[in-house]
Order: structure tokens, then C-alpha cells, then sequence
């Protein structure tokens, strides 16, 4: 399996993806913009390749990605990136599509760019929970993704970290680790969390809260989603900004951080799964998402990943918080998608004038 990865804010090195004996080719964000799935993959006319644009947690795409191919015979390239970087890749490429599947990102963000997305409808729909089902046509939710924050234990000392007003802590300044919202839709849908608790009622409150939390940050925005665990789990930060999939990732592989369920309550977001408009490999983009929303595949996800399934037949993971054991928000979606530009300009001036 060959696996192109753009990851923001790391130099090229070699992984190996669990059950595949190829290697992964890493790439870091400046070489974003150029890379692009091999010429051989990019060109095929067969019906044995896949190229996936994916903002997916290394170790969900460990196993997503062989399983895949053991069930299909079909060759998957991955190229990784935050959702919003790969959004803007899609747009650019919109004349001549390189990838066929974007697959990570949140409902909010994924669906003001729908029309870069083929309709398809997956043969599991019927199977989704009622309040997941892919309305728009193109837009499919394979998984259910909290809000939350990572902490590393062996840092956070006294601090205490139940909730977003704790981050206003001067102990914590430089030490917090937030994604770039123009980059990451975990960062806008933070963001959208904040104006839904802090704000809610008074907008204006929740931003009077992201001007002192930004002056904690310290001039740091982090530029993709899975830069933020890694982050916290090697100790650059005490705590993170992240979604539950990620976190929970950094909580498997051993590293000394923990999930915090907001005490102001937690969007529960769909992540998802789409076709590129006009992508080469339509029909294995349509067997990818099909895959993606059965029960084989989001049982095992739930098993071996904790990931919260969109199936209304799969149980949820064992070892977290039960949905009725934490607050949730119900995310405001027409809110969103009205706002979702204006909150990114609006948090770009509040971070700039700090």
C-alpha cells in the first residue's frame, strides 16, 4: 500500500502501515502544494486504484487502508493534510481532479464546498442513525466525533482542566495547543463550541473569551489537526484543542495524556466521507464509501479504535464516556453554515491584534 502523507509540520520519514509490508512516503505542508499522488496512480485508467485525501488519525488509516484492500484488491494512496488544507487542494484541482475520496471534517465545513463533491448515497444509509443521514447528497457520516481536550498528566501539575474557562489560566500560556480554524475543522468547530456554551445567549461573550484565550496561545496556532495530540503527548503542550477520535488514538498508543469532556458542554460531530467531483476512480470511490458505513468496518473501528460508529446497529466503544455521561450541544448546523467564513475572519483579526 503506498501512502503519500502531507503533514504540516514534520520532515519526510518513513512509517509502515500495520498489515502492509510496502512503506509510507511522508511529505511535509510546504511540499503540499506540489506533491501529488504518483503519475501512475493519478493516470490509471484501471479499476484497481484509489488516491484518499484524509485528515484520518494515523492509526484509524492503519487499519481502514489494509482492510480495504484485502477485501477489494483495489490499491490505495493517502495523501494526509488538515480538511480545510485539503479542501483548498480539491478547489485547485477542480479542472483536472488528482484524488477521488475526501475523508475527515465535520458536516459544517464539508458542506459550504459540496459542489466540489459527487452525489452518491451509500447502499448502508438506511442503516445511519436518523440524525446523520446524508441530506445533501453527497455528504456521508461514517463515524461520531465529540469535542474535547487532551491533557498531558504529567504536566497539567495542579492545574486544574475540566473545561474551556480553565484554559484562561496564566499557567497554561504558550503551553496550549490550538489548530489553526482556517486549516482545521477541529479548530472552527472548537470555535462554533465556544459561541454555542460561552456565548450562548451573547455571541459577543464567546468572543470575549477567544480574545484572552488567544493571548494565551501565545502566538501559537498549530497547522493540522493531528499536529495537536502529538503535540500534547510529547510534552510541547499541556493541553490541546482536539475531537475524541484523536484522542482517544494518542490515549491507545501509551502516551501519558488523558480525555476531557468540556464541563460547558461538547459538539458531537459527524465526521465524513465524500467523492471528489469528477474523480478518475469513481467506482472505487463509491466501494470506499460503501466500506466505510458497514457494519464489519465500524464494528471494528469501535473494537480496536473506540470510534463512535454512525450505524444505528453498532454498540458504543468500550472505555468512553457514555454520550449520557458528558453534556452535549447540539450544533446549530444552518448557524454554521451561514457563519462559518464570517467566525474565520472574525478569529483571524481577534488572533492578529493580540
Amino acid at each position: 500500500m503506498k501512502k503519500t502523507f502531507g503533514l504540516l509540520l514534520t520532515s519526510c520519514m518513513i512509517l509502515l502501515s500495520v498489515g502492509c509490508t510496502s512503506a509510507t512516503t511522508s511529505k511535509t505542508g510546504s511540499d503540499l502544494q506540489s506533491a501529488s499522488p504518483s503519475k501512475e496512480v493519478a493516470k490509471s485508467e484501471t479499476s484497481k486504484s484509489l488516491v484518499v485525501y484524509t485528515a484520518a488519525a494515523t492509526d484509524v488509516m492503519n487499519i481502514v487502508i489494509p482492510e480495504f484492500e484485502a477485501k477489494t484488491g483495489i490499491k490505495v494512496e493517502v495523501v494526509t493534510a488538515g480538511t480545510g488544507e485539503l479542501i483548498k487542494r480539491i478547489e485547485a484541482e477542480q479542472a483536472k481532479p488528482l484524488g477521488d475520496i475526501e475523508w475527515g471534517g465535520t458536516v459544517s465545513v464539508t458542506a459550504p464546498k459540496q459542489q466540489l463533491f459527487e452525489p452518491y448515497k451509500s447502499v448502508n444509509e438506511s442503516n445511519l442513525i436518523d440524525s446523520v443521514k446524508n441530506t445533501e447528497g453527497m455528504i456521508t457520516r461514517n463515524n461520531i466525533i465529540p469535542m474535547v481536550l487532551l491533557v498531558n498528566k504529567k504536566l497539567v501539575g495542579d492545574i486544574k482542566i475540566e473545561g474551556y474557562a480553565d484554559l484562561l489560566n496564566p499557567k497554561l500560556k504558550g503551553k496550549i495547543a490550538f489548530p489553526d480554524p482556517a486549516k482545521s475543522s477541529t479548530g472552527l468547530t472548537h470555535i462554533e463550541n465556544i459561541l454555542q456554551t460561552i456565548g450562548a445567549g451573547d455571541e459577543n461573550k464567546g468572543w470575549d473569551y477567544i480574545k484572552s484565550l488567544t493571548k494565551n496561545l501565545d502566538g501559537k496556532l498549530l497547522a493540522s489537526s493531528s499536529a495537536v495530540p502529538k503535540g500534547v503527548a510529547d510534552g510541547e503542550y499541556v493541553v490541546g484543542f482536539t475531537h475524541e477520535e484523536l484522542a482517544s488514538a494518542a490515549v491507545r498508543q501509551g502516551s501519558p495524556v488523558e480525555v476531557v469532556y468540556m464541563k460547558e458542554g461538547a459538539i458531537v460531530s459527524p465526521g465524513t466521507v465524500q467523492i471528489i467531483k469528477g474523480a478518475k476512480n469513481m467506482e472505487n470511490a463509491k466501494k470506499f464509501v460503501d466500506f466505510l458505513t458497514s457494519k464489519e468496518l465500524q464494528s471494528l473501528t469501535a473494537a480496536k479504535l473506540n470510534m463512535r460508529a454512525s450505524r444505528a446497529d453498532v454498540p458504543a466503544p468500550a472505555g468512553l464516556k457514555q454520550v449520557s455521561e458528558f453534556k452535549i450541544v447540539q450544533e446549530d448546523l444552518k448557524s454554521a453554515l451561514a457563519n462559518n467564513q464570517v467566525w474565520l475572519d472574525k478569529f483571524k483579526e481577534v488572533y492578529t491584534s493580540n
